[in-house]
């Protein structure tokens, strides 16, 4: 039986990033990242992650611990030797250069010969699907060229890790959605390993094998989207990523995905009903394949105010053979091995 663990490409080991006095930015974590995966460091603004990807880089100094790449020791390296590359949200091409020459420019300002270093940008272009573009300046191209070319100028310096930070937020959804499925494609294709800074639990489920969410600088869970979505690790990572409910029991806080919840009119309630709770509907959004219904504790006076505790997901044929309205008390319930225990 091989018990082997896969290679790491990044190994972080005990990471704090402070500044000044108060509570640091990114507080003591651990994680190892698998070489040849697509990571994705997912949470909400503030929670440390792009600092966590700038260490990687080289572009912020690590208070403490150590970072390392491929087991070599790159904590205190410049960001030129580390063998990363990092692709910005922005994509920072210089206005006044061509596709080609923006490609081209780390190789020479290594001093290397311009037909040499042109000829490996053209391929690079060609790679990306933009080699037809080459002589276009940024102004002249789309979004999603635009990030091809910052792609294949980060890609010239054969990094062994791509660092993404945010790519695809500047982008509107349509293409938003067409160049993440472009992003793993080539991810495949290279056999690099790419680490993405996202807030969008969407994109980092459509795109990662591994997701780390963070929250207050510490790493709240690692899995892969389907761990992550179906087993969250706190009722953090369960608000965080969307589709769960965090309901108190009678044994205490558990998690139960908004569609597998069900819901049936006071009238029809079972006062034996194992796993239940009643509830108020404080909302109703038709969202065209499924009703969105927003409940709260009963006696909860209904206003424009009034916010959800709970969200069911009901589909279309079942809300059509039974409307529910704003204001009406029914009976929540779940199957038991609907429900995930969450800790305190």
């Amino acid at each position: 039986m091989n018990n082997r663990v896969p290679a790491a490409a990044i190994e972080i080991i005990a990471l704090t990033k402070r500044y000044g006095q108060g509570k640091p930015a990114v507080d003591n974590i651990n994680l190892r990242i698998a070489s040849g995966s697509y990571c994705c460091l997912l949470g909400p603004s503030g929670c440390g992650k792009s600092t966590t990807l700038r260490m990687i880089a080289g572009h912020e100094l690590a208070s403490e611990g150590d970072i390392l790449l491929e087991n070599r020791n790159i904590t205190d390296l410049p960001a030129a030797q580390r063998g990363t590359a990092m692709m910005f949200q922005s994509f920072a091409l210089f206005p006044h250069l061509s596709a080609l020459d923006n490609v081209a420019f780390s190789l020479k300002m290594k001093g290397m010969r311009k037909a040499e270093r042109m000829a490996q940008a053209q391929d690079l272009l060609d790679r990306v699907a933009m080699g037809q573009l080459a002589d276009r300046k940024p102004a002249e191209l789309s979004g999603g060229q635009q990030q091809r070319v910052a792609l294949a100028r980060a890609l010239i310096t054969k990094p062994k890790v791509l660092l993404l930070d945010e790519p695809l937020s500047a982008l509107d959804p349509f293409l938003r959605i067409q160049m993440r499925a472009e992003l793993r494609r080539w991810q495949k294709e290279l056999g690099l390993t790419f680490i993405h800074v996202t807030h969008s639990q969407e994109e980092a489920m459509a795109l990662a094998d591994t997701m780390v969410v963070m929250n207050h600088g510490v790493i709240e869970q690692v899995g892969s989207p389907y761990e992550v979505y179906n087993c969250p690790a706190s009722e953090f990572v369960a608000r965080f990523m969307g589709g769960h409910n965090v309901i108190e029991t009678a044994t205490g806080k558990v998690g139960v995905r908004t569609d597998q919840l069900q819901v049936v009119p006071a009238a029809d309630a079972k006062a034996n009903a194992e796993h239940n709770k009643m509830a108020l509907i404080t909302d109703v959004e038709y969202q065209g394949t499924y009703v969105l219904l927003g409940l709260q504790n009963p006696g909860t006076s209904v206003t424009a105010s009034t916010t959800a505790e709970i969200s069911v997901m009901l589909s279309e044929s079942t809300f059509t053979q039974r409307p529910y309205a704003v204001g009406e008390t029914v009976q929540l319930q779940w199957r038991a091995d609907a429900a995930h225990p969450l800790p305190h």
